[in-house]
């Protein structure tokens, strides 16, 4: 968060000519949380509520904040992590068995590992994910086409440590895989990851310019796009839009969202091109990325009348994106008062995604907020408070 919030806020608020219990209204926030950050009392807020500043202000969130990060991951999960981050920063001499990885030995190895990725099974993904990365840093010294190998597990591996907050990890990652990068779809499908990564980090601009930038790059030609071009169009559309809400530019969040939905109009159905689970894409997706943008914009209502029109059956989207679609959902009902109905969104979650459910912030802030608004707490709100580590 920049240091100078409260400055600008101050000077922002001037400009448009309110007090500062006018802005407090019209935000929906304390009166007394402005005068703090003001005054420099605080200089961090939430981004929720960077965001509800700046629409009152009719500003980007950006005009008031640089950046506000989530949460890094505390140091037990630092420490959890340590050798997939020892592993990254290997050279590839460093350690491993005396036997000399093959090609096909680690394509399997890669193939095999895929569905851990693809399931949240991170205590596996622990143990698997080290020998991987080193193996794939020796073969590459060897053959040249370890360095394709390479490229989509570190695409992989900077995914899961985005998803598990270990974010400068995440960063060399990406960076790698796409330094290995040889074709312009795969290069694009690990910005989109970037992109994420970005969001996650609080970097709303730049998550905005890298998926305007690569979406403009591969926008296909809709009569004869592969579902490929498609589903890696379509993906770095969401992120813009979702940088655009989160930097309350709701009518650029629109724009990208309608043409990611004609991305997904035109593959007709959830896609999951060259069995890589995470392009996985259509018209699912884009309707949770919708009611996703509607829980930031701060319209519970609206989420819960999408969340009941969202197409179900076999085809699916990803598990992360579901799991995310279902915390909107359980946050909505949260705001709603609907805490038995939230606690039952809650254990959809932790029946289909148990080890996924922990490494979420989010989680643990609805479920604050429910233990907060509660005299009495059910055992099964007590057990999932103590699963996601909420303070006592």
């Amino acid at each position: 968060m920049s240091a100078n919030l409260g400055e600008r806020l101050r000077e922002t608020r001037k400009r448009r000519g309110l007090s500062q219990r006018e802005l407090a209204d019209l935000a929906g926030v304390s009166l007394s949380l402005i005068r703090k950050l003001e005054q420099g009392e605080r200089n961090d807020t939430r981004l929720e509520t960077a965001r509800q500043l700046a629409s009152a202000l009719k500003v980007p969130t950006t005009r008031l904040i640089a950046e506000h990060a989530e949460d890094g991951a505390g140091q037990d999960e630092v420490n959890r992590w340590a050798p997939v981050h020892a592993a990254l920063a290997a050279s590839p001499q460093a350690g491993g068995p005396s036997e000399a990885p093959t090609y096909d030995g680690l394509r399997e190895a890669l193939q095999a590992a895929v569905p851990l990725f693809a399931g949240d099974r991170f205590d596996e993904l622990g143990t698997a994910l080290p020998p991987l990365l080193r193996d794939a840093e020796i073969l590459t010294e060897v053959d040249p086409r370890g360095r394709q190998l390479r490229a989509r597990l570190l695409e992989l591996t900077g995914w899961l440590m985005t998803q598990t907050r270990q974010f400068d990890a995440a960063e060399m990652a990406l960076e790698r895989a796409l330094d290995d990068a040889t074709h312009p779809i795969q290069t694009a499908a690990t910005v989109n990851t970037q992109c994420w990564l970005l969001l996650r980090r609080g970097k709303l601009a730049q998550a905005r310019e890298l998926a305007a930038h690569w979406a403009d790059e591969v926008e296909p030609r809709m009569s004869r796009a592969t579902p490929a071009e498609l589903s890696t169009w379509g993906w770095l559309l969401l992120r813009l839009s979702a940088a655009a809400i989160r930097d309350n530019r709701p009518g650029e969040a629109e724009d990208a969202l309608r043409l990611a939905r004609s991305a997904a109009v035109a593959l007709g159905q959830e896609c999951t091109p060259e069995d890589d689970f995470l392009r996985t894409f259509g018209p699912v997706t884009v309707a949770l990325k919708r009611t996703e943008n509607a829980m930031v914009a701060g319209r519970p209502d609206q989420v819960l009348s999408l969340a009941t029109k969202i197409p179900t059956g076999t085809l699916k989207p990803t598990s992360n994106n579901r799991n995310r679609h279902l915390l909107d959902v359980a946050s909505a009902q949260t705001q709603l008062r609907q805490y038995a109905e939230a606690v039952d969104t809650f254990e959809k979650i932790r029946a289909g995604s148990p080890q996924w459910l922990p490494n979420q912030r989010y989680a643990r802030d609805i479920l604050g907020d429910i233990v907060s608004k509660r005299r009495t707490l059910t055992p099964q709100m007590r057990e999932l408070a103590d699963l996601v580590k909420l303070p006592v």
